[in-house]
């Protein structure tokens, strides 16, 4: 392989990462618009943030790496710091929610609320 072609395969690669990285953000702030209530907005923005901004972070490192020989360790530290911070801090607004009351949304009134029922096991 020629060095042409392996620039050509890391720029779609690159390209790859930050379309995807894209894509989730883009479908996470529709989500956080359209869905109904608290936990399903907050799924989507869970998404959102380790997905996509892990995605475009990811490309963004790559390029760096490709384009200017540099190692980012602040890229790094982000995405390791996003992937591990993200779920817990949508867990955390989760249980909030549930905590004060707010039940989860259904179409056909079915509001069971399986989290509340594991407590009263215990």
């Amino acid at each position: 392989m020629t060095g042409t072609t392996i620039e050509f395969i890391m720029q779609i690669i690159i390209i790859l990462f930050l379309v995807l990285g894209t894509f989730f953000v883009l479908s996470a702030s529709i989500g956080v618009i359209r869905f109904p209530d608290v936990y399903t907005r907050l799924h989507a923005s869970t998404k959102a943030a380790t997905l996509g901004i892990s995605g475009i972070m990811i490309g963004a490192f790559i390029f760096l790496y490709v384009e200017h020989e540099i190692v980012s360790g602040k890229l790094i530290l982000g995405i390791i710091f996003i992937l591990l911070t993200a779920p817990v801090s949508a867990h955390m607004i989760g249980r909030a929610a549930h905590t004060t009351g707010i039940k989860p949304w259904s179409h056909d009134g079915n509001t069971r609320d399986a989290y509340a029922d594991s407590f009263k096991d215990e």
